[in-house]
């Protein structure tokens, strides 16, 4: 038997196996892993196969879709009464870890945010 000499020695329990324990505990939605625990809908497959179908597949902006930016605009200022600008005061990202981690790299000690909409 070949024995490998591992960089990473008894590292233990990490986060992912004590949040998905945390979730089945509380019977809480398990986002830590970047994984539902629920099936996805018939519907979304085929709304997400059509719009790679037609070829929005590609890399986003940085803010992210723009179309995808204005409808949540609009639905936030429907919704909310706001008046918010999907130019300027909406940024798309692929998960809650890497908007916090925006959040956190853009905000500054004494700065103020306005809103955080969650659609």
């Amino acid at each position: 038997m070949v024995s490998i000499n591992s960089k990473l020695p008894q590292v233990g329990t990490n986060i992912f196996t004590v949040m998905s324990s945390l979730a089945a505990e509380y019977n809480a939605v398990n986002l830590g892993q970047g994984f539902p625990d629920f099936m996805m809908s018939e519907e979304l497959i085929a709304l997400v196969n059509k719009a790679m179908q037609k070829g929005y597949n590609q890399y986003a902006h940085m803010a992210g879709y723009s179309l995808l930016r204005e409808r949540i605009a609009e639905k936030c200022n429907a919704l909310y009464g706001s008046n918010l600008n999907a130019d300027t005061d909406i940024t798309i990202t692929p998960g809650g870890t890497y908007a916090i981690y925006t959040a956190f790299t853009t905000c500054r000690k004494g700065n103020r945010s306005q809103q955080f909409y969650f659609v």
